[in-house]
């Protein structure tokens, strides 16, 4: 005990010095927490990033900085490292090799607030592709595992503390029962937050080497760790929850060009393999009974928005559930969408979260800045 104190007294004392305004131990969880006037303080999300040579070199680095510039308790990025599929000639990582996560080790680990992720398709389901490089998406997991989520902590220049998901319900590449690091929770002044492995392309399920065992342990690990969430949640007397996956599921009838298609009532998709459909009754059903404001961040189909798509089963809109996607884009469009949401969180008011699009000066495109 009394070196677990002297760290986070160390880390106090650093993250204090950096950024500027005084910290709090929360000894019962085990993580270092803002205490900012007021009760408020932001956090930075983002995703989808990088998905070509310039974005790697520029656009992320100048997101980055942009970060850094501002008072973030902490930042979550929701997964996919690189593009889809490797780009031909490319200079920086865009197959699945080591190389890339090697290059996002060091890009979490010089932003100054706490940083924490949530693997995506591209990088781990998706890499048994041919052109990323025909590797075994769960041994590339495993790497994922290995690389950003060895400890309880997360990354940045600033650790943060986090739950993790330790019971072996997940598989590694041999088939064998593991523990889902990369899912993880944490509580910032009576906000309640989590990671969530969920995948796109169809939560693998589909694509190149779909994997329904793996799929089956996962998917049911997911449910248990949300479900867990809005227990402790409710128990710590939060506020707010905030759920982080990559994936988008779909919600309802509106967006076929960007999400599966799902009937909004019953949550069933329009066509198979359904790779969601059980994690999101499962929510539905947290979510009305948690009563309180619940956001839902993802990434996955690279539009930013902020709206209202859970329905419950007569149709109602759940006035309390918030989706929110971050900035993504491909390649063709530069450093066009490389950029960054604010949320600010303040858990005094009623809604708790409110939202400030971060336009990265240094990688507007269409209206440079002035």
């Amino acid at each position: 005990m009394t070196k677990i104190t002297s760290l986070a007294q160390s880390v106090r004392k650093n993250v204090a010095n950096s950024v500027g305004f005084p910290f709090v131990i929360a000894a019962v969880i085990g993580f270092i927490s803002p205490a900012v006037e007021a009760d408020t303080y932001s956090i930075g999300l983002w995703g989808d990033l990088a998905y070509s040579d310039v974005q790697a070199t520029v656009g992320v680095p100048n997101l980055i900085a942009d970060m850094n510039a501002q008072r973030l308790a902490f930042t979550v990025h929701d997964g996919d490292l690189k593009a889809g599929n490797a780009i031909a000639g490319s200079t920086t990582p865009t197959t699945c090799d080591d190389a890339l996560y090697t290059q996002w080790q060091s890009f979490f680990n010089t932003l100054n607030a706490p940083a924490m992720f949530t693997p995506g398709d591209n990088d781990w389901t998706d890499c048994d592709r041919i052109s990323n490089g025909a590797f075994s998406s769960l041994e590339r997991l495993d790497h994922e595992r290995q690389v950003f989520f060895s400890t309880p902590y997360s990354l940045g220049l600033h650790a943060l503390k986090q739950e993790v998901q330790m019971e072996p319900l997940c598989l590694d590449a041999n088939g064998n029962k593991v523990a889902c690091v990369e899912n993880r929770r944490w509580t910032v002044d009576r906000v309640t937050y989590a990671t969530l492995n969920i995948q796109g392309s169809c939560n693998n399920l589909c694509d190149t080497a779909p994997d329904a065992a793996e799929f089956a342990a996962r998917n049911a690990a997911n449910i248990k760790w949300m479900n867990e969430t809005f227990t402790k949640a409710k128990s710590r007397k939060s506020v707010a929850v905030m759920l982080i996956s990559q994936a988008d599921p779909g919600w309802d009838l509106s967006d076929s060009t960007r999400a599966p298609l799902r009937n909004p009532k019953t949550l069933v998709e329009a066509a198979l393999p359904d790779g969601y459909v059980d994690f999101l009754v499962a929510l539905r059903e947290k979510v009305i009974d948690f009563k309180k404001p619940v956001a839902y961040v993802h990434g996955d189909s690279h539009y930013f928005r902020i709206d209202k798509p859970f329905l419950n089963t007569t149709g109602q809109r759940l006035e309390n559930f918030t989706r929110i996607e971050t900035f993504g884009d491909n390649a063709a469009n530069s450093t066009n969408d490389v950029n960054w949401l604010k949320v600010l969180v303040d858990n005094r008011s009623r809604e708790v979260f409110s939202y400030q699009p971060q336009i990265v000066p240094g990688n507007r495109v269409a209206v440079p800045a002035l």
